[in-house]
Parts: structure tokens; C-alpha cells; sequence
């Protein structure tokens, strides 16, 4: 039966009273494996008042894999989904078996519908969802002011900070459509391979601090008062400014600003709204590593700021794990029985590499062991599910299949 962690997410274990959280037991062993809540996948994905899943970790782990085979599993279980990469490499649109990945959800074809799921799939383009912001948000004259401005192009493809802004605003886009027209039920939301995977969980403060900046009061203190408002002080730090961007890129920065002043907004509160949608329980994430030091370090930065943000973190994904061979040989035994064969001239050196493979494989199974109940001694409460490393790469739906069936399991 399923129990609920402190993350409020089911696990398997006893059942919980009702209304009640029931934490798993924390005691002297608290670092065995045996001790760590399982997280239940197939609970998690069909549970109806989960409508969105993100999917973080650093890069290398699998992450992107992961949320299309989570996805792809929700929606032939019978969810609507929409699965939104951050990353820009196309591993996912490849794995889908889809040509290419934009702005605009594709559907994924191949999907087994027969429980009426269905299954979309995009890539964030930041410039292409600034430019839909401006063109929503504003009056045709006023949206061709800002889209022709130099500045503008700037800032909506290179500026830091703005993947994002535009990160938060396409996830409001799309679950303001799922509300509405009911095309999704679930969104499963794949993060950039870096620490800067949370940064979108910051989006709403930067902004207001950049809106509310002194630099932005300044550039628009022209435009929005009289011209004896703009004190020698202020012409001095406009001329500095001049100085160090350029007389041409100042004005454009100006222009920018005071065109762009009305949506600024409209800006913060759509993220705010964002974000609080971000902390509700109808929202998951998924910490995504590998069973390795620098992977699980990085899980562990992940875990702790979600918790100080309060988010609601359904549990650890970990990707890649050395499956247990049959019991029987120890590694020691592999290794001393290579080294015997290896004196004898009339035994193949495959069965000599055999052994060897064997015995690194449970060596690697050891460390992979040690490392994961060193995480779990750190954060006994999170609850967790593993996916085995595969023989061959996930390239298509029938892997990506596999995976989600080895992550259920």
C-alpha cells in the first residue's frame, strides 16, 4: 500500500491515517538501502491532481531521457501530456522520433493512445516566446516599436537572465491552456544540465529587482517626467553612460525601456503567478542523478533548495544503476579464479575477461551502494526510484519504453 513521505508524494509502505503525513522510519539505520522510501512512479503519474512534473539535475544524468520516458508513460497510461525541454540539444525530439522540436507542441506519433492519452512535445525558444509575449501583451504600433529595437534583439536571445524569464512564461502559457481548453492534463517540464536549472525559481525576484532597479528609473525618468525633472545630477550619469555604451545604444536602451515600461508589469505578475503554481501541490519535481559522487553532491544541492524554497519535491530519480547479477560469485572469487586460469596456456582468455567484467561489475554495484547510503544517511526522508543502466542508447519510443518500465518497477 502506498504511505506518504514529508515531500507529501506516495511511497510504498503503510498506509497513512488520513489527513496525515507519515514519515518513513528514521532511526540507527537510516542509511541502509533497505530503509529508503520507494517512490512510486505509476502512483505518481496517474495521481489527477498532479498536472505538473519537473525534472532537475545537473548534466549528464539523464535528465531529459528521463522526463520523455516519464512522459511517455503518463500518456499511455491514459494522461494528456506535454513534455517541455529547456535543454537545446535535441536528444528528446530524436528520442521521440520527431524530426525537430520548436516553440509549438508537436504530437508525438507511434504513442499507444488506447487508454486515450496522448503525448506533445516541444523545445523552449526564448526569442520566438519574448516575441509572442510583446505581440500578446501590446498594441500592434507599440509591439513593432519594441521587436525593432537593437536592444531588444539583444536581450530577448542573448541576455542573461532572459531563457529564464521566457522559462516561466511558457510554463504559465501552457498550463493557463491546459485550464482552459483542457488540452493537457499533465506537463512535464525538462530543465537545463546545470545548477542554473533552478534559476527560474528566481525569475520572479530578479525581475522585480531589475524593474524596480535604479539604473531602469533612471533611463525612464526622461520619457515619464518633464524635461526639469532630469536634475544636473541625472545628465551627468546619462552622459557617463553615454561614454561607456555609446551615444546610439544608450538612446536605444532608453527607447526600450519607455516603449517596453507598460509590460513590465504584466511581466511580474505572470511569474509570480508562476511561481506559486511552482510551490502548490499539484506540482512534483524530480531530483535526476546517477549513482556517482559528483552527481549525488549536486542531487543533495538540488534537494536542499527545494526544501528552503518549499517546493514540493516528490523524490530522487537515479539513472544509470548497476543491475545486481545473479548471487553467487563475490568478486574476490571472480578475481582469484581469473588469476589461476590466467597461469593455465590451454583456457580461452574470454572466460579470463569474463571473470574480470564480473568482478568490476560488482565492485562498481559496491561503490554505487556506498554512495547511495552515504545520500540516504544525508536525506533519509526522500524517497527514491532507479532506473538500470541499458546495454544500448535511448534513441527511440520502444527505449524509452524500457525505461520507464525500469523506473517503475
Amino acid at each position: 500500500m502506498p504511505r506518504q513521505s514529508q515531500t507529501g508524494r506516495l511511497t510504498r509502505g503503510n498506509k497513512p491515517q488520513p489527513g496525515r503525513h507519515t514519515p518513513p522510519r528514521v532511526g540507527p539505520l537510516a542509511g541502509r538501502l533497505a530503509d529508503v522510501p520507494v517512490l512510486s512512479v505509476d502512483e505518481l503519474i496517474a495521481d489527477q491532481d498532479v498536472h505538473i512534473i519537473v525534472c532537475c539535475g545537473s548534466g549528464g544524468v539523464g535528465k531529459t531521457t528521463t522526463s520523455a520516458a516519464l512522459a511517455l508513460r503518463a500518456a499511455e497510461h491514459g494522461r494528456k501530456v506535454v513534455v517541455l525541454t529547456i535543454d537545446p540539444a535535441r536528444r528528446l525530439a530524436q528520442s521521440l522520433g520527431l524530426a525537430e522540436l520548436d516553440n509549438t507542441p508537436r504530437t508525438v506519433v507511434g504513442v499507444d493512445t488506447s487508454k486515450n492519452g496522448s503525448l506533445d512535445a516541444m523545445m523552449l525558444d526564448m526569442k520566438r516566446t519574448f516575441d509572442e509575449v510583446v505581440g500578446s501583451h501590446a498594441t500592434p504600433a507599440k509591439a513593432e516599436q519594441i521587436l525593432s529595437n537593437p536592444f531588444y534583439q539583444a536581450l530577448s536571445s542573448s541576455f542573461a537572465g532572459t531563457q529564464e524569464y521566457m522559462a516561466m512564461e511558457k510554463l504559465g502559457q501552457l498550463h493557463a491552456e491546459a485550464l482552459a481548453v483542457g488540452r493537457w492534463d499533465l506537463i512535464v517540464v525538462d530543465t537545463p544540465p546545470s545548477r542554473s536549472a533552478l534559476d527560474f525559481l528566481d525569475a520572479p525576484e530578479r525581475l522585480s529587482s531589475f524593474l524596480d532597479g535604479r539604473l531602469i528609473k533612471l533611463l525612464l525618468a526622461p520619457a515619464k517626467g518633464p524635461a526639469r525633472l532630469l536634475s544636473a545630477g541625472m545628465s551627468a550619469v546619462t552622459n557617463a553612460l553615454s561614454k561607456v555604451l555609446g551615444g546610439q545604444t544608450l538612446r536605444d536602451v532608453q527607447t526600450f525601456v519607455a516603449a517596453f515600461d507598460t509590460l513590465f508589469g504584466g511581466f511580474r505578475a505572470r511569474a509570480e503567478k508562476t511561481y506559486r503554481v511552482l510551490r502548490a501541490p499539484q506540482t512534483a519535481f524530480l531530483v535526476v542523478a546517477t549513482p556517482e559522487s559528483d552527481a549525488l553532491r549536486e542531487a543533495a544541492f538540488f534537494v536542499e533548495r527545494l526544501a528552503a524554497e518549499r517546493m514540493p519535491l516528490a523524490g530522487l530519480v537515479l539513472n544509470r544503476v548497476t543491475e545486481r547479477p545473479t548471487p553467487g560469485l563475490t568478486s574476490r572469487a571472480a578475481d582469484a579464479a581469473a588469476e589461476r586460469l590466467d597461469r593455465l596456456d590451454d583456457i580461452e582468455g574470454l572466460t579470463i575477461a569474463l571473470l574480470h567484467l564480473h568482478s568490476s561489475r560488482l565492485s562498481r554495484l559496491e561503490q554505487e551502494q556506498g554512495l547511495r547510503r552515504r545520500f540516504a544517511a544525508a536525506h533519509p526522508q526522500v524517497p527514491t526510484a532507479t532506473i538500470h543502466a541499458l546495454a544500448s542508447d535511448v534513441s527511440d519510443l520502444a527505449s524509452l519504453r524500457r525505461v520507464g518500465e525500469s523506473l517503475a518497477v
